[in-house]
């Protein structure tokens, strides 16, 4: 019989023979229902090695040329959702870039995660990109397959965040999608059971997670404000000492250019040490110190940063901050009129 174009894209697509229509797995039949002694080639037309094959044909077990019967039935065991293995997705978490990451995948690695999400980033912050994209490919691993077993590993609790609410509504999140949550190390270690008993530790889990957070935020202010009151302030160390901002200041009250000021100044710590400051950084010092100023002109009160600079005549006596300022700022003559004779020659 022959079918139309559209039903024999129609058979195609179920797999089908699309000359006599029958199922994927059987071989083709004549009109009068027995083997055809070939296959009709328009159903291997999906095979490249078969394409080009104007007749396939029909293996002798298939017994051609006779009545066609169907062979028992193939008894197919469904495998169980217990039976099959979990999709573990892992999740991996540092607050500090500083910190290593390595221990935390290797142990992942370990407990067999089909992928694994890795970021550095606070807890602080509520939206984690890493910890969003491996919440919703385990989403979208229980949409596709409802019986499949998907777990959200990781290697401890408080990688998942160390506020308690937080951590409560992740748990039940996870716990109304099907989505198993298992933890590597630390006293639930395994997958965690939202029910009885283990409901009640994961939330005593939680509050000390939140209380350890608090106790290192704590500490941390404790010795940001120890440092304070020694000077240290923290942050990167300033570029622009005051050393080399009085110096800016008495270059720029006698005309001299920022530009060519920054050039004659020298980085004495940091990364980089031993070269010149940018114009920029310069500017900026010098706005911070007009600023300063304008305020300690309103309010005596208040100091100035940095001191202004006086002119002695010859024979004045010098103080000691004085004198040592003057060796400061000649050793940073001398420091950069070296720099120069250096850059003369290598010219």
């Amino acid at each position: 019989m022959d079918l139309t174009p559209d039903q024999a894209a129609s058979a195609v697509e179920r797999h089908e023979c699309p000359k006599c229509e029958v199922p994927a797995g059987s071989p083709c039949r004549t009109l009068g229902g027995k083997v055809a002694a070939k296959y009709h080639t328009p159903r291997f037309i999906l095979v490249p090695a078969l394409r080009e094959d104007l007749e396939v044909l029909v293996p002798a077990d298939r017994n051609p040329g006779r009545t066609w019967r169907p062979g028992p039935a193939l008894a197919v065991v469904p495998q169980t959702a217990a039976e099959s293995r979990p999709i573990r997705i892992g999740y991996a978490r540092t607050s500090m870039v500083s910190q290593e990451l390595a221990s935390q995948i290797e142990a992942l690695q370990t407990a067999r995660c089909h992928k694994i999400f890795q970021e550095q980033i606070s807890t602080r912050v509520k939206h984690r990109p890493e910890m969003a994209a491996a919440l919703k490919l385990a989403l979208d691993f229980k949409e596709a397959a409802p019986d499949q077993v998907v777990i959200l590993t990781v290697h401890e609790m408080k990688r998942l965040a160390r506020n308690a609410a937080e951590l409560m509504q992740l748990s039940a999140d996870l716990e109304s999608t099907g989505i198993l949550l298992e933890l590597l190390t630390g006293p639930l270690t395994g997958i965690y059971d939202p029910n009885g008993m283990g409901s009640m530790l994961f939330a005593v889990l939680a509050v000390a997670a939140q209380l350890d957070r608090n106790y290192i935020r704590e500490k941390t202010l404790e010795g940001q404000q120890s440092a304070a009151r020694k000077g240290n302030h923290g942050g990167r160390p300033k570029v622009i000492d005051d050393d080399m901002l009085t110096f800016a200041i008495a270059l720029k009250a006698k005309g001299t250019p920022v530009p060519d000021i920054a050039k004659k100044l020298v980085i004495k710590t940091g990364k980089n040490t031993g070269k010149n400051p940018s114009v920029a950084s310069l500017y900026r010092a010098l706005a911070d110190a007009e600023e300063a100023a304008a305020l300690a002109a309103v309010d005596d009160s208040l100091p100035l940063r940095p001191k202004p600079a006086q002119i002695h005549q010859p024979g004045d006596p010098l103080t000691p901050e004085e004198i040592d300022l003057r060796e400061r700022l000649v050793a940073q003559r001398a420091q950069l009129t070296a720099a120069d004779r250096e850059e003369e020659t290598n010219r």
